[in-house]
């Protein structure tokens, strides 16, 4: 994409991918019946407040925001990539198991043989991160 659409589409991009990411995780544990792990509890604390950070930027039109919002989404992305590894390296699980309630290894879905729900997560992290990476903040 050229700049110039990510300076216009940038924010409201981030807001879909965002409000997209929030949407899946209710699915999957409201619909679905899946139990979040500890790791997915802790994505969703990372999520949910960019889904409401970009919807207030969108309505603003602020895209100094980004600044507020790109911690959130690198610390997120690397707690979905640590999970994922969980899921899917062999002995990584026994770095860190998680003590109670479901087990962070345990993969509800497993699409084409590597996505699960920290892929899905990790992937709504990058594209976020890479979005508001490239918006320019100049008004």
């Amino acid at each position: 994409m050229s700049a110039s659409v990510i300076n216009r589409y940038g924010l409201y991009l981030a807001w879909v991918v965002s409000i997209t990411a929030v949407l899946g995780s209710l699915y999957f544990s409201e619909i679905r019946g899946f139990i979040p792990c500890e790791l997915c509890w802790i994505q969703r604390i990372f999520m949910y407040p960019i889904a409401l950070i970009l919807a207030i930027a969108v309505f603003r039109e602020d895209s100094s925001i980004k600044f507020y919002v790109l911690p959130l989404s690198i610390i997120g992305f690397c707690i979905s990539f640590y999970h994922y590894l969980v899921q899917k390296v062999p002995g990584f699980s026994e770095v860190r198991p998680c003590e109670q309630g479901v087990s962070c290894n345990a993969q509800y879905i497993d699409w084409m043989g590597f996505i699960t729900i920290p892929f899905l997560a990790l992937t709504a992290f990058f594209l976020i991160t890479v979005i508001l990476g490239r918006i320019s903040t100049k008004q």
